[in-house]
C-alpha cells in the first residue's frame, strides 16, 4: 500500500488467518485458527492484481484500487488462445447449473427443420444472420440446435453470448475476447481490444440482441472474421443498411405441431374437447409454443388434481395436507386463463416456488441463483422450486441463469405478487452482501450473477444498498465485468450521499476516477479524483489522500502525452495577443492603436518598375474605453446621508466623454445642403414669438372689480413681461440696483401712499405681495353681495417713507386679488 512518512508498508492480513493477502481467491479458515471478531467490512481482504492497458491495478477492497504505470517488459504481448479441450470446458461454464429434483422434459424442436439448415448452411459460408421473432417463439431452442450442428465450422469453435442489457458493443467484445483467448487477469485497452478481436475466426451465436443501428455496424466491423447469428424481438432497433445481414423471421407452430407439442408435453393424447381447447389457444396465441409449454403444464395440474381427488374419495382428508382437496372434477381451463396462465399456474405450485416468484418480481425479473434460494425463502429445500418453475414454462434460461418468461412478470404482479417488493428487495441485498464478501465466492462467480445484484441494490434501502456496493465493487473490478462495476459504483455513491456515509462516498468516488483513468477519460477521472481527495481531506485520511493524489498525477502525465482529446475540467484565460509596434520615426494617432493604422499594398504596374502604394483604412479602428471615475472622489468612506446622496445624486454635472477624433480616410466632396434649415429656424423663431404672446395674454390679468381677469376667478400671474417695471416702483429697470432689505416696500392699500391713488392697469401683472401683513378694514372685507369700492379715510395720515427703486425677483410668485366671493376657493 501507501508508504506515508517514513512508515513501513503495512500488509494486509485476512479477518479469518493469519496468511498474507494473495492475488488468488483465499482459502477458507482452518480449524485450528482461532475465532475472529466479527467487522464491518469484508471478511477477506482479497488483493487481486490486473493488468489494463498501460496501467497495473491492484483492486483492494479495504483501502481502495491503486493504479500504477505498467512496468517495462510486462505485459503488451497477444495471450494464446484456446485449444479445443478448453473451449468445451468453456461452453460448459456457460450453460446454465444442472437443477436438482425431477428432470423437466425436454423441449421438441418442431416445424424448425427448414429454418436450422439455411442458418447452418448461411454461417458455414461467413454470411451473419438476423433471425427475429416474437419472445416465445422458440428462439433459444432454435440456436441450440444450430450451435450442435455448426461445432467444426470455424477454426475458433462456436461461442455463445448474452445481449440481455448490453446496448453498446464495448462489453460484448470484452465477452467475446475473454471466451477465446486464456488471459484471466488482463483487461485490453480498446485499441488492444480492436487488434486482438480482429484475428478471432468463430461463429458467434448472440441472443437476446438489445441493439441496432450503429453500434450493430461497430460489432461487426471490429470482428470481420466472425460469423454471427443474431436472435432478436421484432421491436430491436433495425440495423443499418450497409451492414449486409441476412433477415429471417421466426413464426408461430400450425395446428397439428400445437397438438404434438401438447401430447409430448402431458405424455399422452389428447380428448376431442382438449384439442378442439388447443385450436382456439393456437388461435389466440397466434402459435407461439411458450404459449402450449404453458398449456400442457395446466394439463398435467389437472390431471394430477383429478386423479388425486379420484383416489382419495374413500379416505377422510389429513390434517397434515399442504392444500385443501379439492370437491369437484376440475375442468379445462378457460381461453382466457389459457392465454394469461401465469397467475392460475402458480396457484397451484408449492410454497417455495411461489416464494421464488415474488423474489423474481422484486428484482425485476431475475431470478437468483437455486443455491441462493434456501437463504432467501427460508426453506432448505428450495432450490428444486427452480426445476419446477422451468417446467412449467413460467422462467426461461438466459445464458447461465433464469429469468421470468415474456409476460409472466406483469401477470404476476396484477395478482399481486409485487406487494411485498420492497422488503424481498431488501432481504436480497443484505444476503448478497454477505455472499460477494465471502472468501470461498470467486470474481467470476459474483460476475455470473451480476443482474440479480444490480437489481437488488436498485431495489433496497440506502443503508443495505452502501454495503452491498462496497462489497460487491471489488468483485466485478477483479472479473474484468467493468459495465457493471460502474454501475454499482454510481449507486454506490448515490446510496452514500443519502446516507451520510462520507468515508464509504469518498471510496466509490475514488474508484471511479481509477476506472475512468483505465477507460482513457481523462476529464471524468479528474473530477472523480477531486471529489475524492475533497472527501478524504475532510476526514483527514492522509493514505488515501495520497492515494488519490498519486492517481490524478497519472491524469495530468496522461494529459500532457496528449493522450485524450477532450479539455480538462479547468477554465483558462483565453490569450491576448501582443500589438505590433510602431515602424521607428513613426507616431500613431490618437486614439488609435499601432495595430490600427493603414496597411499598404504593393501592386505591379505593367510596363514600370516600381508599384503605387496604396493606403487601405482598417476594418475596424481600436477606440479607447474611457474608465469610470466616481464623481466625487473620497479617501474614507461617508458618515452621514448627506454625503451618500451627494454621491449618488452629484449637484455638479458629469463630464462629457471625450471626443474620439475621426479615423482618417479617404474625404469626399460635402454635399449641398437644402434649405430646409433656414425654414426650420424662421418657423421656430415665430413658434416662439406666438406661443410667449398667448402666454403673456392668458396670465395677465385687470384689478377692476367689475371686469375681473381671467373669469370669475383671479387674476394670477407667475413671469412677468419683459420690458414692464415692477408694480408699485415707477420708473425702474432691470439694471436697477436691489431694494435695500432693511427698507419695507410701501403698501398699496394705504390710503395715504401715493400707490392707493394710482389706478391698476388692466395690461401690467399683478403687484407682488408685501412684506408687512396689512389687517384690512371691516369695509374692505369682501360680502357675498360682491366687492365693495374702498372709502377714503377723512383723517390724515403720516407720510410715507420714500420707496426706495426695487428690482423684481426673478421667480415672482403669483397674487390672487380678491375679485369675488370665490376668490379664494
Amino acid at each position: 500500500m501507501d508508504r506515508t512518512q517514513g512508515q513501513p508498508e503495512p500488509v494486509e492480513r485476512p479477518a479469518t488467518a493469519p496468511v498474507p493477502a494473495v492475488t488468488a481467491p483465499a482459502p477458507p479458515a482452518t480449524a485450528s485458527a482461532a475465532p475472529a471478531p466479527v467487522a464491518a467490512g469484508p471478511a477477506v481482504a482479497r488483493v487481486v492484481t490486473l493488468t489494463a492497458g498501460d496501467f497495473t491495478l491492484t483492486v483492494n477492497p479495504v483501502d481502495g484500487s491503486e493504479i500504477e504505470p505498467r512496468r517495462p517488459g510486462t505485459g503488451g504481448s497477444a495471450p494464446a488462445k484456446r485449444d479445443a479441450a478448453g473451449r468445451a470446458a468453456r461452453d460448459t461454464a456457460a450453460r446454465p447449473p444442472v437443477l436438482p429434483g425431477a428432470a423437466t422434459p425436454a423441449t421438441l424442436l418442431l416445424a424448425r427443420e427448414e429454418e436450422r439448415e439455411r442458418l447452418v448452411r448461411l454461417l458455414g459460408r461467413g454470411r451473419s444472420v438476423r433471425l427475429t421473432g416474437p419472445a416465445g417463439s422458440g428462439r433459444s431452442s432454435l440456436l441450440d440446435a444450430v450451435a450442435a450442428d455448426c461445432t467444426r465450422l470455424a477454426p475458433d469453435g462456436v461461442i455463445r453470448l448474452s445481449g440481455y442489457g448490453h446496448q453498446q458493443p464495448g462489453e460484448l467484445l470484452h465477452a467475446l475476447y475473454a471466451a477465446v483467448y486464456e488471459a484471466s487477469r488482463e483487461r485490453p485497452e480498446r485499441t488492444q481490444l480492436l487488434a486482438r478481436v480482429r484475428d478471432i475466426g468463430a461463429i458467434v451465436l448472440l441472443d437476446d440482441l438489445e441493439m441496432g443501428g450503429a453500434a450493430l455496424d461497430e460489432l461487426l466491423r471490429a470482428t470481420p472474421e466472425c460469423a454471427y447469428l443474431l436472435a432478436a424481438t421484432p421491436d430491436t432497433r433495425a440495423p443499418s443498411d450497409d451492414s449486409h445481414l441476412e433477415e429471417m423471421f421466426l413464426g408461430g407452430l400450425g395446428g397439428a405441431d400445437c397438438v404434438q407439442l401438447l401430447e409430448a408435453g402431458i405424455g399422452r393424447a389428447l380428448t376431442e374437447e382438449e384439442t378442439a381447447w388447443a385450436g382456439d389457444l393456437r388461435f389466440a396465441s397466434e402459435g407461439l409454443p411458450l404459449r402450449f409449454v404453458q398449456a400442457a403444464a395446466l394439463l398435467r395440474q389437472r390431471d394430477e388434481r383429478n386423479l388425486s381427488s379420484a383416489g382419495d374419495e374413500d379416505e377422510e382428508p389429513g390434517v397434515f395436507e399442504e392444500r385443501p382437496r379439492d370437491a369437484a372434477v376440475i375442468p379445462l381451463p378457460t381461453l382466457a386463463e389459457g392465454a394469461a396462465p401465469a397467475e392460475l399456474l402458480a396457484s397451484r405450485v408449492s410454497e417455495s416456488a411461489r416464494a421464488a416468484l415474488r423474489i423474481a418480481c422484486a428484482l425485476g425479473g431475475e431470478l437468483p441463483h437455486h443455491a441462493h434460494l434456501p437463504a432467501l425463502v427460508g426453506d432448505t429445500h428450495a432450490d428444486a422450486a427452480v426445476a419446477e418453475l422451468l417446467g412449467c414454462g413460467l422462467i426461461t434460461p438466459v445464458g447461465t441463469r433464469y429469468r421470468l418468461a415474456a409476460g409472466v412478470a406483469r401477470q404476476l404482479e396484477e395478482a399481486g405478487y409485487g406487494d411485498t417488493a420492497a422488503e424481498e428487495a431488501r432481504t436480497a441485498a443484505r444476503h448478497y452482501a454477505w455472499w460477494t464478501g465471502h472468501a470461498s465466492v470467486t470474481p467470476e462467480r459474483v460476475a455470473a450473477e451480476a443482474d440479480a445484484v444490480l437489481a437488488a441494490l436498485a431495489g433496497a434501502d440506502v443503508v443495505a444498498a452502501v454495503l452491498l456496493a462496497r462489497t460487491a465493487a471489488p468483485a466485478f473490478a477483479a472479473s474484468r465485468h467493468w459495465e457493471a462495476w460502474e454501475r454499482v459504483l454510481r449507486s454506490g455513491a448515490e446510496a452514500a450521499r443519502k446516507a451520510g456515509e462520507v468515508a464509504e462516498q469518498a471510496y466509490f468516488h475514488h474508484e471511479l476516477g481509477v476506472l475512468a483513468l483505465c477507460e482513457g477519460r481523462l476529464d471524468r477521472a479528474r473530477a472523480e479524483l477531486e471529489a475524492s481527495i475533497g472527501l478524504k481531506g475532510a476526514l483527514a485520511d492522509k493514505r488515501g489522500t495520497v492515494a488519490g493524489r498519486r492517481a490524478l498525477a497519472l491524469v495530468a502525465d496522461r494529459e500532457k502525452a496528449g493522450v485524450e482529446v477532450s479539455p480538462p475540467l479547468r477554465l483558462e484565460p483565453p490569450a491576448v495577443a501582443p500589438a505590433s509596434a510602431p515602424a521607428a520615426g513613426t507616431t500613431p494617432a490618437a486614439g488609435t492603436t499601432p495595430a490600427a493604422e493603414a496597411v499598404t499594398t504593393v501592386l505591379p504596374v505593367a510596363g514600370s518598375s516600381a508599384a503605387p502604394v496604396t493606403p487601405v483604412a482598417p476594418v475596424t479602428p481600436v477606440v479607447p474605453v474611457t474608465p469610470v471615475v466616481p464623481v466625487i472622489g473620497r479617501s474614507e468612506a461617508p458618515t452621514t446621508l448627506t454625503e451618500v446622496f451627494e454621491e449618488a445624486f452629484p449637484l455638479n454635472p458629469k463630464p462629457a466623454p471625450p471626443v474620439v477624433p475621426a479615423v482618417a480616410g479617404p474625404t469626399r466632396a460635402p454635399r449641398r445642403q437644402p434649405l430646409r434649415k433656414p425654414v426650420l429656424l424662421a418657423a421656430g423663431a415665430l413658434t416662439v414669438v406666438a406661443l410667449g404672446t398667448v402666454m403673456a395674454l392668458a396670465m395677465s390679468g385687470s384689478d377692476d372689480p367689475g371686469t375681473p381677469a381671467g373669469g370669475d376667478g383671479p387674476a394670477a400671474s407667475s413671469t412677468p413681461t419683459p420690458g414692464a417695471s415692477a408694480p408699485g416702483v415707477p420708473g425702474t429697470s432691470g439694471n436697477d440696483p436691489a431694494q435695500d432689505p432693511g427698507t419695507p416696500a410701501p403698501d398699496a392699500t394705504d390710503p395715504g401712499s401715493p400707490e392707493s391713488a394710482q389706478t391698476p392697469d388692466p395690461n401690467q401683472p399683478p403687484r407682488p405681495p408685501s412684506r408687512k401683513p396689512v389687517t384690512p378694514s371691516p369695509s374692505q372685507k369682501p360680502s357675498p353681495d360682491g366687492p365693495k369700492p374702498p372709502s377714503p379715510d377723512p383723517s390724515p395720515t403720516p407720510s410715507a417713507p420714500t420707496p426706495t427703486p426695487t428690482q423684481p425677483d426673478p421667480t415672482p410668485t403669483a397674487t390672487a386679488t380678491p375679485a369675488s366671493p370665490t376668490a379664494t376657493s
